[in-house]
C-alpha cells in the first residue's frame, strides 16, 4: 500500500532447474547495495535505501533464509527485510491466514449485498484446488453451493453442489481434487483426471482427453452458476480469442459475477467483452490486495518495536502457543484487509453506477488517481503539519500497536523514510476511496481540513 513493485529475475537458459540459487545471489546483490559503503559501489544516491521483499511467484519458501541472511550480512532492518515469513521469525504466512482471499472474499460479499443475494443461496465455481493458498481458503470462507472445482489434478463437479464438509477437509490438508470421497457424489457427478483418457460422463459425453478438458473446463456448457472465482490456472485462459465461449448459445453467461483471485487468468481484452455481455467481473488488481496489506503492516510492526519486544511479542516457536498481541495484530490486520476492500469496493461501484463504465477500467482509473495523489502529497509539505501526520498515521496503525507502544514511539522508531510513504498512500487513498475518481484539488483541501477534527 505504501508503494513498491515487482522484483523479477529472469536467469540465463544454463541455469536450467537452479532458481533457488538466483534467487539466492539476487538478494546477495541487493544486500550489497544496501549495506553501504561498499569498496566497489559508488553510491551516487547518498541516502540510506530501505527495501522490504514480499513472497510471490516462487519464493514464498525463500522469506526465512532472505531475512536470516540479512541478518548475518548485518542489515539493521533484517526482521523487516521479508515478509510472510515463518511465525517463530515474527512472520505472518499469508497462506495460513488466507490474507489474499479475505479481500477477494469481500468482494463477493460486497457484490451480493449490491444485489441482494444471500451467499448460502448461489451457486459458485473455482479454478484452483484446495491444495493451493487461494482455493483452500476460498473453500474455507465460503458458505455457497460450489459446483465445480477446477485443479492441477484434474475436474471436480457435482451440478447438485459438492460435499462441503468434504470440501473442507482438503482445503484443511491441502489435498487436491482427486482425493474427494467419490461416494459424496450425486447421480451427475464426477471428477476427471488429467491423466484419463476416453473418460465417459454420467451424461454419455466422452472425454477424449483429461488435460484438455481440465485447461477449458471453465467453458463447459453445463455450467451455469452464479459466480466464478479464479484461484489459480493458466494465465490468459480467457482471452480475446475465446472470450465468447463464456456464453451459451442465447448469450448467458456460464458465470454472472467473476471476482478474479489469481493473476492474469482474464485478459484486458476479455474482461471487456465480458462485460459487456453483462457479467459483473471485479479484476485481479483490485480485489487481491490482501497480501500486500498484510507484508506491509508485518513491516510496520518489525520496525516500531524494538528487537526484545518483537521477540517477545510476535514470534512463535513451533509448538509453543502465539503470544497473546501477535493474535490480536493478525485480526487487526485481517479486519483492515476486509475494510480496505470493501472501500473500494464502495468507490468502483458507485463510479460503475453512475457513468456506467467498466469496473475492468475503472480499476485501472482508481489505481492510477490513487497514485497520483500519493507522488503529489509525498513531494508536498503536508507532511510537515504534525497534527495531520500524527492523524493520518494513527489510523493507518491497527490499534493495538498504537496502545502497546504509542504514537510517539512509532513517530521515532520508524524510519522517516517509510512513515512518509505511509503518509502520502494512506491520504490518498482514502481520499480517493471517500471522495471518488474524478475528485479535484478543492476537494482534497476540504477533506484534509475536516480530517484531523474527524478523526
Amino acid at each position: 500500500p505504501e508503494g513498491g513493485s515487482k522484483g523479477t529475475i529472469l536467469p540465463a537458459w544454463k541455469y536450467g532447474e537452479g532458481g533457488e540459487s538466483v534467487f539466492r545471489h539476487y538478494i546477495d546483490g541487493l544486500l550489497d547495495l544496501l549495506l553501504l559503503p561498499h569498496p566497489e559501489i559508488v553510491d551516487y544516491y547518498g541516502r540510506e535505501e530501505i527495501l522490504f521483499l514480499g513472497p510471490d511467484e516462487g519464493t514464498a519458501d525463500l522469506m526465512n533464509w532472505a531475512a536470516l541472511y540479512a541478518r548475518r550480512r548485518g542489515y539493521r532492518y533484517w526482521r523487516a527485510f521479508t515478509t510472510g515469513k515463518a511465525p517463530a521469525l515474527g512472520g505472518i504466512p499469508h497462506d495460513t491466514y488466507g490474507m489474499t482471499t479475505r479481500g477477494v472474499h469481500q468482494y463477493v460479499l460486497e457484490t451480493l449485498r449490491e444485489l441482494g443475494l444471500k451467499e448460502q443461496a448461489i451457486s459458485k465455481y473455482q479454478t484452483g484446488g484446495p491444495d493451493g493458498d487461494l482455493g483452500s481458503n476460498e473453500i474455507l470462507f465460503s458458505r455457497d453451493r460450489t459446483v465445480a472445482i477446477i485443479d492441477g489434478s484434474g475436474v471436480l463437479y457435482d451440478p447438485d453442489g459438492l460435499d462441503r464438509v468434504e470440501l473442507k477437509r482438503l482445503a484443511r490438508q491441502r489435498l487436491t481434487g482427486d482425493k474427494f470421497n467419490q461416494k459424496k457424489l450425486s447421480r451427475q457427478g464426477f471428477f476427471v483426471g488429467t491423466g484419463e483418457r476416453n473418460r465417459k460422463l454420467p451424461d454419455g459425453t466422452i472425454v477424449p482427453n483429461g488435460t484438455e478438458f481440465r485447461n477449458n473446463f471453465h467453458f463447459y456448457p453445463g455450467l451455469a452458476v452464479d459466480l466464478f472465482v479464479p484461484c489459480g490456472g493458466r494465465p490468459k485462459a480467457i482471452r480475446i480469442g475465446n472470450w465468447r465461449e463464456f456464453f451459451d448459445k442465447e448469450g448467458i453467461p456460464r458465470a454472472r459475477i467473476v471476482v478474479e483471485g489469481a493473476n492474469l487468468f482474464i485478459t484486458q481484452e476479455a474482461r471487456l467483452r465480458l462485460e459487456e455481455g453483462g457479467i459483473i467481473l471485479f479484476k485481479d488488481a483490485s480485489a487481491n490486495k490482501g497480501g500486500v496489506t498484510s507484508s506491509s503492516l508485518e513491516v510496520l510492526a518489525s520496525l516500531a518495536l524494538k528487537d526484545d519486544e518483537f521477540t517477545r511479542l510476535m514470534t512463535a516457536p513451533s509448538g509453543k502457543p502465539a503470544p497473546a498481541f501477535r493474535k490480536q495484530y493478525i485480526k487487526e490486520i485481517t479486519e483492515i484487509i476486509q475494510r480496505n476492500a470493501s472501500d473500494e469496493f464502495q468507490a468502483l461501484w458507485k463510479e460503475h453506477k453512475s457513468f456506467g463504465r467498466p469496473l475492468s477500467i475503472l480499476s485501472d482509473l482508481l489505481s492510477d488517481k490513487i497514485n497520483r495523489v500519493t507522488d503529489k502529497i509525498y513531494r508536498s509539505p503536508l507532511y510537515d503539519d504534525k497534527r495531520l501526520r500524527r492523524t493520518v498515521i494513527r489510523r493507518h496503525c491497527p490499534p493495538t500497536l498504537v496502545k502497546r507502544v504509542g504514537m510517539e514511539t512509532i513517530l521515532r522508531q520508524v524510519p522517516d523514510m517509510y512513515l512518509r510513504s505511509i503518509f502520502a498512500a494512506s491520504l490518498a487513498s482514502t481520499y480517493v476511496y471517500e471522495m471518488g475518481i474524478s475528485a479535484g484539488e478543492i476537494d482534497f483541501y476540504d477533506y484534509v481540513s475536516n480530517l484531523p477534527v474527524r478523526n
